[in-house]
């Protein structure tokens, strides 16, 4: 074999070694998800965004919760059997509020028992599909965020303080627009969290909730902790299954450069560092 055909069977190994990683990657995703169902006699949702890099000029693309999400989500409860329960393992900086209402109510239709998982974060739209739960399994250090409405850059409660502060004629007509909406969104969202709540907690805890979660009492990337979400009367555990962490592991960054975070992947105790 002459160095030209050396050259172009190097060129083509090169060119199909990401779609041949890319295959054993989904394989191993659904091995683990199989064995996670086995194990749980469940059906098993990984929903999960990681922020991908486009490979042409390399800016970050953050991927969200969309309709495309939602339709995958409905399709897999759809056919789940009523008494099968539904563990869904949640990673998202939130997204589109139909598409997240749209998850979470079905969810609460759901018969069996509705678990999810968050290993990591559950922002926004995110913690809206956590509320309807019967159980959240949150890792020691996850967090949820709070789901006040966004109206383009600027958060629905932040258009409505504008009102509170400064008279009606000083206002432009845009800006008492946006606040017509911005009302209108944060009533829904409200309502919304008080239905997802409501096999939970009282009306009126509910309602409390659901002010605090969608008023802007908080800032929009706030994140609530583990001992924040028990306050609020939420169903937390912190028993995280291992193939949950797993799981996450086969969800990679595109890497381009060297590893942020590097560390020997085994158990570290005192007993294993003595020599």
């Amino acid at each position: 074999m002459d160095f030209l055909s050396l050259l172009w069977l190097f060129l083509i190994i090169s060119s199909l070694q990401p779609v041949i990683r890319q295959r054993m990657l989904d394989a191993d995703r659904q091995r683990l998800l199989a064995r996670l169902e086995q194990k749980r006699q469940s059906r098993v949702i990984a929903l999960i965004h990681r922020q991908e890099t486009m490979s042409l000029l390399g800016f970050p693309l953050v991927r969200y919760i969309n309709i495309e999400d939602s339709e995958a989500v409905l399709r897999a409860i759809k056919m789940t059997d009523r008494d099968i329960p539904i563990d869904l393992i949640l990673h998202t900086p939130g997204g589109l509020v139909l598409a997240s209402e749209q998850i979470a109510r079905a969810l609460m239709k759901h018969q069996a028992k509705v678990t999810v998982f968050v290993p990591h974060y559950a922002m926004s739209g995110g913690t809206l599909i956590a509320l309807a739960a019967d159980e959240i399994v949150m890792d020691e250090n996850a967090v949820l965020g709070p789901v006040d409405p966004q109206l383009g850059q600027h958060p629905a409660a932040a258009i409505l303080r504008v009102l509170e502060r400064k008279p009606v004629s000083d206002i432009d007509d845009e800006t008492l627009m946006m606040a017509d909406i911005a009302e209108k969104a944060i009533r829904q969202v409200k309502r919304t969290v008080c239905e997802l709540l409501s096999n939970k907690m009282s009306v009126e805890r509910a309602e409390e909730v659901a002010h605090t979660l969608a008023s802007g009492v908080w800032t929009h990337d706030y994140p609530i902790t583990v001992s924040e979400a028990r306050e609020l009367g939420l169903p937390i555990n912190t028993e995280m299954p291992d193939e949950i962490y797993q799981m996450m592991a086969l969800y990679p960054q595109t890497a381009q450069r060297r590893p942020s975070v590097e560390y020997i992947p085994a158990p570290r105790s005192r007993q294993s560092g003595s020599g």
